[in-house]
């Protein structure tokens, strides 16, 4: 069974796996505003997105404006099975989504054949969620702002979504901090690919500290595990269950 990610930019990525069209903290149309207001900070994305059409679960990490996204989720059939954080639970909720499973870091649920296991992701003020997903031939890791959960245990895991970059304030520190933790997590779960996140897109932003952010550049990685995805093009995901198969087949 092909398994395949598409990435939207920011956050926002289309997984298909286990048969199921999962979408993970969605921004497809309209500006991303973070308070206090747009004089502060204000994403634009280059194009709007179409909605994805035949969705299984929206998947969300955070609460938050940028992962989750109103004006997008407002898109969406509320008939939709959501799994996310107490934030973003509480998010949907008020959008009158009507199947929630709220998750705190340790615990696990399993829908349409995928296990989703929530890990302690940023603390952006209060402690959202990173997420490991197991389905039959294939497993994945993500977080979006490079953070690894000390209490995941190491084990092999085919793909880690995570940024691969550090980005911080003045005086408030670093919020994103995908490069320094890049080395644990390839460590950690010895990925066949990581895909790059976060902060691509081609995604523009105005604002008092916009000028931090439109001067982000990716450092120059040599694994050539880690990918920058382009947004919109289906990926297809490696899996060690898929190579093994694929590999007795050809010893045949």
């Amino acid at each position: 069974m092909r398994s395949q990610a598409t990435y939207f930019g920011a956050n926002g990525w289309l997984l298909e796996i286990g048969g199921s069209r999962v979408l993970v903290d969605p921004w497809l149309s309209g500006p991303l505003v973070f308070p206090p207001g747009a004089w502060m900070l204000r994403g634009e994305l280059p194009h709007p997105w179409p909605v994805p059409e035949n969705l299984d679960l929206l998947l969300l990490t955070q609460g938050l404006a940028d992962h989750a996204h109103q004006p997008s989720l407002k898109l969406l059939p509320r008939n939709l099975p959501v799994v996310g954080s107490t934030a973003a639970a509480r998010v949907v909720k008020g959008l009158g989504f009507e199947q929630i499973e709220t998750l705190q870091p340790g615990e696990k649920c399993t829908l349409r054949g995928i296990t989703i296991e929530a890990t302690a992701g940023a603390a952006v003020p209060n402690l959202e969620n990173g997420y490991l997903l197991d389905w039959v031939d294939g497993s994945l890791y993500l977080e979006p702002h490079g953070v690894l959960d000390p209490n995941i245990a190491s084990r092999p895991v085919d793909t880690v979504i995570t940024p691969v970059i550090d980005l911080g304030l003045p005086l408030a520190g670093s919020f994103i901090t995908g490069a320094s933790v890049l080395p644990d997590l390839i460590e950690r779960f010895t990925p066949r690919t990581v895909l790059a996140s976060t902060t691509g897109g081609d995604v523009t932003f105005s604002g008092v500290i916009s000028a931090l952010i439109n001067g982000m550049t990716a450092k120059e990685h040599s694994d050539q595990r880690i990918v920058n995805p382009i947004p919109g093009q289906p990926f297809k995901l490696q899996s060690r269950a898929t190579s093994s198969a694929a590999d007795k087949i050809t010893n045949q």
